[in-house]
């Protein structure tokens, strides 16, 4: 019953929020399969997205991807192609990656930093033969269309040889679960066994041609994402649904969200901006040893100088076994009543039946076990105890290679 509430509860807050964004609504390739699949369709950073769909409520719709499959469409996101000479030192030059360190097939997350050493925006590079594929959040496309314009302008007048496109008629499926290997091999012949986390190939899928499987995913869990020609997007999506192989259901960004939280993945916007640095957002583990360095990365006075110890603010994980779920904005009070801190994302967790949430703090107090509180009324009439915590809040269960395998 308490989980149903909260879950229910969430799911109010999660599309009011979403609703509230006034800007010109741009559809998916998937926008009619949802609707036709019962989706509850918000606008969520410019596009119509399905946030839950009829058949699950997001609680249900969550659960059912830590136990099986979820397909998520998330085609809103931002997919970038860099040619050229010079595309590895021009995306090093933007973001704190080893990107000539990796290997062909292999990508990496990183961050794009501005000179203060704030986060512009967070995105997962691959290396391939002849190119570097990119993929970006729907939330900054514009910042960061316009952030690589200016860039490859400026390298393109000092004779270096970048050329960046955004292909125009691609989707993007986030197909997320333990089983969710299971239903691809079916369409692929090749052995997926041998993609291991973070790391792609480009092949047929069920007959489709041109199909880029990534193995990664926003959920904590095993997966891919497969970039796909948009006039193929709906049928790859049908033979996927219709798997024989697993249990496999559509979910929304509600499930999305929730799920991330869990796993202790950070979302662009509220948990990190351009305000905010990797080491302030716990994601110093970005900024490559290479790069350290180096030093030639942006901000990086100003990170490298964080990393030595000198940083005010962390990003801690939160955890409350009663009350309220703390939200976005709210408080975050020490044990004399004072606003040390605010929260950047919370949720009911479907997992661990308790509240989960993030929040920056002063660094004295991001130590874990210290206990807190959070206003949930911003009047101080209803505080609701929290304790620091590590995240992921529950463990990932990425495919990862061991180090025999190396």
């Amino acid at each position: 019953m308490a989980l149903r509430f909260f879950c229910r509860q969430w799911s109010r807050t999660f599309v009011r929020t979403l609703s509230q964004k006034g800007c010109a609504v741009k559809k998916t390739p998937l926008y009619d399969f949802h609707v036709a699949h019962g989706a509850k369709m918000v606008d969520f950073c410019g596009w119509y997205m399905p946030v839950v769909y009829s058949d699950q409520s997001i609680g249900e719709s969550h659960l059912h991807t830590r136990q099986h499959v979820s397909i998520f469409d998330v085609s809103h996101m931002l997919q970038t192609r860099i040619r050229g000479a010079d595309r590895t030192a021009f995306v090093e030059s933007l973001t704190v990656a080893d990107i000539d360190g990796l290997q062909e097939g292999m990508a990496a997350l990183t961050v794009f930093t501005n000179d203060a050493g704030g986060i512009k925006d967070d995105l997962i590079v691959t290396k391939d033969e002849d190119h570097l594929f990119v993929v970006s959040n729907a939330g900054c496309i514009e910042k960061d269309k316009e952030h690589l314009k200016h860039a490859c302008a400026e390298w393109t007048k000092r004779g270096r040889d970048v050329i960046v496109e955004h292909p125009p008629n691609r989707a993007l499926l986030a197909v997320q679960g333990p089983e969710a290997v299971k239903i691809v091999q079916k369409g692929v012949k090749y052995d997926l066994r041998c993609l291991f986390f973070m790391s792609s190939v480009v092949t047929k899928v069920f007959g489709i041609p041109n199909c880029r499987i990534s193995r990664c995913g926003y959920t904590g869990e095993d997966g891919v994402e497969i970039s796909v020609d948009s006039s193929n997007a709906v049928s790859l999506c049908e033979q996927l649904l219709n798997s024989a192989e697993a249990s496999v259901k559509m979910a929304g960004l509600g499930a999305r969200d929730s799920l991330r939280l869990e796993a202790g993945l950070c979302l662009y916007g509220n948990d990190m901006d351009e305000s905010t640095t990797p080491v302030e957002a716990g994601l110093a583990w970005l900024i490559a040893k290479t790069r350290r360095q180096r030093g030639d990365f942006p901000g990086a006075d100003v990170i490298l100088n964080q990393l030595k110890g000198n940083v005010s603010k962390r990003r801690v994980g939160l955890v409350s076994k009663k009350g309220r779920p703390p939200r976005a904005g709210y408080s975050i009070v020490d044990s004399s009543g004072q606003t040390v801190g605010k929260i950047t994302s919370g949720c009911p967790s479907p997992v661990l039946k308790f509240n989960i949430s993030f929040g920056y703090v002063p660094s004295q107090l991001a130590t874990v076990g210290t206990k807190l509180r959070v206003d949930c009324t911003g009047k101080g009439v209803q505080l609701v105890d929290v304790e620091v915590s590590k995240a992921p809040f529950v463990p990932h269960r990425y495919y990862i290679r061991k180090k025999a395998e190396r």
